[in-house]
Order: structure tokens, then sequence, then C-alpha cells
């Protein structure tokens, strides 16, 4: 159960990778950066208009849309990996399309928090949440002027969530697991997803342009981080929406003089 649940919140991500791997073999006259990003935006209205994303979700994904752009920029004009392909929608030499890379981690974040009944148990405090989450998505941009922080923001995020859990509900039963374990198996399977997408050609490292090859190990770290910063966008919505939900509630229960 637990893997037919993760594998339907995987939907979204595992469309990109078969138009990946069909349209590194097909040419059909679109060039192929264009072709994904049609096939991406039909998938996410389909979607919706069946109902396995809600409009919030959808709003999420697009905020994951945009927080990647603006990295692949940076990135991408830093010489990190490069988009080596030919297309119409591309902007300082990314394409479109790769915020959508983003938005399929928002999208199966979002999806398994709905269909494991998805709760958090010691989330840290709001102030201390969201503070590391910028401190993590602000340190891929800085670690290109000063020194790579990323050891002591790591060392920190362990400190703050060393308590924190998950919980799931399968058949009725609740299970639980550690926040950063969680953070780290889910990082190594976006990387191992990398190394599918580097494959196909989705994107390149310098050190591919010569021939394919696997991954450097430490990028789990970077997806890892990534993660986090994901999980704790929609874990602070959530939250966020529960408190108002509440509110609202407790409102309406006043009694009108």
């Amino acid at each position: 159960m637990f893997g037919y649940l993760q594998a339907i919140s995987c939907i979204f991500p595992v469309l990109i990778f078969i138009s990946l791997a069909l349209s590194s073999a097909l040419h059909i006259g679109i060039p192929r950066y264009d072709l994904l990003l049609i096939v991406c935006i039909i998938a996410q209205v389909i979607m919706y208009k069946t109902g396995l994303e809600t409009r919030d979700e959808v709003y999420v994904i697009t905020l994951f849309h945009l927080l990647g752009l603006i990295m692949e920029l940076h990135k991408v004009n830093r010489g990190s990996w490069s988009y080596p392909d030919e297309a119409y929608t591309k902007i300082m030499g990314v394409p479109l399309y790769a915020g959508f890379m983003y938005a399929s981690v928002g999208s199966y974040i979002c999806q398994a928090w709905r269909n494991l009944k998805l709760d958090t148990v010691h989330w840290p405090k709001d102030i201390f949440a969201i503070g590391i989450g910028a401190a993590i998505y602000l340190n891929f941009f800085t670690n290109a002027f000063i020194i790579d922080l990323r050891l002591y923001i790591t060392l920190v995020l362990v400190v703050i969530f060393w308590k924190t859990k998950f919980s799931f509900k399968l058949h009725q039963k609740t299970y639980y697991i550690s926040a950063l374990l969680s953070f780290l198996i889910i990082g190594f399977f976006i990387w191992l997803a990398e190394n599918i997408a580097t494959f196909f050609g989705a994107w390149k490292y310098a050190y591919q342009h010569r021939g394919w090859q696997m991954v450097t190990w430490h990028k789990i770290t970077s997806w890892s981080l990534l993660v986090i910063v994901s999980i704790i966008i929609v874990g602070q919505l959530k939250r966020l929406k529960e408190s108002r939900t509440t509110i609202s509630s407790s409102s309406s229960e006043i009694p009108q003089m």
C-alpha cells in the first residue's frame, strides 16, 4: 500500500521522465525543450481538471516553478550546468520547462501529503522552520560569492528538526518516520532521477559534455536540502491554512448578540 500511494503521488514526475525519454528519441519538428514545456502545461491542466490536484496545490506548484526558474537562471549563468539544445522558450539560456522539474518535486510532496494523510509531530516553531528554509535557498545563490555555508546550515538544521517526525496512515494504522531520515531518502531518490534526466539530456553538467557520467554523489546533499525547502514551504502553508480554518470555525461559534 505504501508503494502504491508513493507511485500515484509521482504521476507528474513520471510523466516528465517519460516525455524526456520519448523526446530524446523522437523528432517531430518542434524544438525539444518547447515540446517538453507544452507537455508539462497540458499535464498540469489535465491533473487539475480531473481532480488529481486541487487549486491550492496548483498555486504551490506554481510557486515551486518560479523559485526553480530563478535558481536555474543563476546556476546556468554561473556555468554550473547548461541546456545545450535550441528552443524558442529559452530565457538567458534556461528553457521555461526547467521550472517544472522543481514543480514536479512540489507536486510529489503535495500528493504524498494528501494520499498518505501526512501530519507532523514536533514541527519547529515558524521562525526556525522559515528561517532555516530561507537560509538553505539563499545559500544556493550566495555560495557563488562567499564561502559555502552548507555544512553549518546542515548542523543547525539537524538541531532544529531532531525531534520532528512525520506520521502517515496505512489501513487506518498510523506510522511514524524521522523527518531527517525522510529528507535524506527523498533526496537520494531525486538524485537517482537526476541521473536519468541527465542521461536523456534534460540538462548537462560541465563534466558530462564529452559523454554521460553519473552525477556526483555530493548532489544528494543538494537535493536533500532542496527537498527540505520544499517540505517546509508545503508544511508552513498547510499550518497557515489550518490556523485560518480554526480561527474561522471559532468565530462562527461565537453567539450573536
